[in-house]
């Protein structure tokens, strides 16, 4: 495994820092009073430290803060009363609360005040202002293109496309939130009145596809393998790069394409067949790629899953392996150690959390682990046995759930005796357990495992060497979502689950099927995968479970119009009684009364499929309007 690069090359060389704007300061800022001179242009080490600043103007939705919430579906519920959470702002309807002037804590990943584009701060990384300074940025850069003189025809393209990958990338990301937006392609003058009108979702999708395409024309898929890139070989990884630029490109297309986008764009409620056709063959072009061994790219065999997700003991290095394909870039050496990270994480307060609040998955979001035979649990060909309820699941369940029964804390020699009676060391999921709380322990009967090794715990001691105990990463993109992105276009694109793109031999369920196989889940059974809606059925479900508590699921629920439909809208919890705990093997663990309870509905309405914009910014323009509802 390699460790990917922290601080990126050329941060010492950036010139020209424009200093932070809001959109409506972006929108009217004269180019001249910023860049003063053709020095930050006219060498590749000079323009290359002027690009640099973008990848600083990524946000980190999992370390913006000492807690944050980045997981809006309907995935977790946090502990009660919590309202300073988005989440639990979401849960309410709430969906102001994304903005810092709803933020009293400022703990959320998309806006904020105290905001930098050079700091190393996590803290100082919130997306809405970082987009639109990082768009303009992107903008000057292209804009002085020609002042690059003293550089090799391999250097200009690697400037060109980086630019335009940050210029379609932060377009993309705005617009998957608030729906059709200004493309800016140009650096306005300070003395043009504003009147960037806002396109249609799919209008501007088509922009970001032309900015993503020219980025992936322009780059090498491997920085290593250029002259630019060798006195940097082995710490390149998160440079932008043509398998970065054909994953965006393809999601890009894939959200145009999705009945959320083609709805407000076309009033159809269904997939657009001609994005998801587009959307297929980026992502055959990459995939082609990927298993002819082109790439530094692969899926992570099973046996080091965990690797994708969080590294330990391994001198903090970046989790992701070969996995991980976008990521940002860790901006403090011990931002994702143990110590540091909040209840999002960690299980429980006996697991780690140091606080009274917990985020817990839902009894109703684990229900979409299914079975190893690879069949959801309500199917009646499952074997799901509610007695036996941890028996032959999907081995993605144990990786990422805590159950009833199962032994987290190994050390007892620090109990009390309290602790020891109460046997603390098991999980005592069950109704009354001791790991079951409205506070700091699950309101659901599950906690979370998925980012955090079960010897971190503080009986254990697994956090006790900071941050070279525990490094998490959560990644914007990985190999496995782009297989799964891949299976949904190809599948609606082409009208059945043997849909594949021209001259690709992958078929949408080969791909699907590639990703149970590597969790050693069974194939999807033939009678989902002999109709349309019942493979989008298992896709669905199948995303949901490789891609859980990875910040993805609200924007799905959402593009597939499936936010305010039951049984989206509902958060339980598991209720049953313990019978007998096997601790040689917990998935034996004997159970009853095996129930389900609702602990919220979220009471939707159509305005939730888009978050409001700001109201001082929608108030400069006519045509900057707010989204309808809000």
């Amino acid at each position: 495994m390699k460790q990917h690069i922290r601080t990126l090359l050329y941060t010492g060389l950036i010139s020209a820092s424009l200093g932070l704007v809001s959109c409506e300061d972006y929108l009217d800022r004269d180019v001249e009073s910023t860049v003063s001179s053709e020095d930050a242009f006219n060498t590749f080490e000079h323009f290359q430290g002027f690009t640099e600043e973008l990848y600083y103007c990524l946000p980190d939705q999992a370390h913006c803060y000492w807690q944050t919430s980045f997981n809006w579906g309907e995935d977790e519920i946090i502990s009660f009363g919590k309202d300073y959470f988005m989440g639990y702002k979401v849960d309410l309807g709430d969906f102001w609360g994304w903005q810092a002037a709803f933020d009293g804590w400022g703990c959320g990943w998309m806006d904020g005040n105290n905001v930098s584009s050079t700091s190393t701060d996590r803290m100082q990384k919130r997306f809405w202002p970082l987009a639109w300074y990082g768009i303009r940025k992107a903008n000057i850069g292209l804009a002085n293109l020609d002042k690059l003189v003293d550089a090799t025809s391999e250097q200009r393209n690697l400037i060109a496309g980086q630019l335009y990958f940050f210029r379609g990338w932060f377009h993309f990301m705005m617009m998957q939130y608030f729906g059709g937006m200004p493309y800016i392609d140009s650096v306005p003058s300070s003395t043009e009145p504003l009147r960037n009108p806002r396109l249609s979702y799919q209008e501007c999708a088509d922009k970001a596809a032309e900015d993503f395409r020219m980025a992936a024309d322009l780059l090498p898929i491997n920085w290593d393998d250029t002259d630019t890139g060798r006195p940097t070989y082995g710490n390149n990884q998160q440079r932008i790069n043509k398998i970065m630029a054909l994953s965006y490109l393809g999601k890009n297309y894939l959200w145009a394409g999705s009945p959320l986008m083609n709805y407000s764009t076309q009033g159809s409620r269904t997939y657009n067949a001609e994005y998801c056709q587009k959307a297929a063959e980026a992502f055959a072009e990459l995939l082609e790629l990927v298993e002819s061994g082109q790439t530094q790219y692969a899926l992570v065999d099973f046996d080091h899953y965990s690797d994708v997700f969080y590294t330990y003991k391994l001198n903090a290095m970046n989790p992701g392996s070969t996995e991980a394909i976008f990521q940002s870039p860790m901006y403090d050496w011990w931002m994702g150690s143990g110590w540091c990270l909040g209840p999002q994480f960690f299980g429980s307060n006996q697991h780690g959390a140091t606080n009274d609040c917990l985020f817990s998955p839902t009894a109703n979001y684990v229900n979409y682990y299914g079975m190893a035979n690879g069949l959801p649990l309500d199917d009646p060909d499952s074997g799901f046995n509610p007695e036996y309820p941890w028996r032959d699941r999907d081995p993605r369940f144990y990786h990422d759930i805590i159950y009833d029964g199962l032994q987290v804390i190994q050390s007892v020699s620090k109990f009390t005796e309290e602790q020891t009676n109460a046997q603390i060391q098991y999980a005592n999921l069950y109704t009354g357990g001791n790991y079951r709380h409205d506070s700091n322990e699950s309101r659901t009967g599950y906690l979370l495992r998925k980012f955090t090794p079960l010897e971190v715990n503080y009986y254990d001691e697994g956090i006790r060497d900071y941050g070279d105990a525990l490094t998490i990463q959560v990644s914007w993109m990985r190999l496995a979502d782009v297989y799964l992105m891949y299976a949904e276009a190809a599948a609606n694109g082409y009208g059945s689950a043997n849909g594949s793109a021209p001259g690709f031999s992958m078929t949408a369920l080969d791909a699907f099927n590639r990703i149970r196989q590597r969790a050693g889940a069974g194939d999807m059974a033939s009678k989902y995968s002999s109709t349309l809606d019942g493979f989008n059925s298992e896709l669905r479900r199948e995303r949901a479970v490789e891609l859980s508590y990875e910040g993805l699921r609200f924007n799905d629920l959402r593009r597939w119009l499936l936010l305010t439909e039951y049984p989206y809208t509902i958060k339980t919890s598991q209720e049953f009684d313990r019978v007998e705990l096997n601790t040689e093997d917990p998935t034996q663990s004997h159970v009853a009364n095996w129930r389900e309870e609702v602990i919220l509905t979220r009471n939707f309405q159509e305005k939730h499929y888009w978050l409001p914009l700001k109201t001082d910014e929608v108030n400069i323009y006519p045509e900057f309007y707010q989204n309808p509802g809000w």
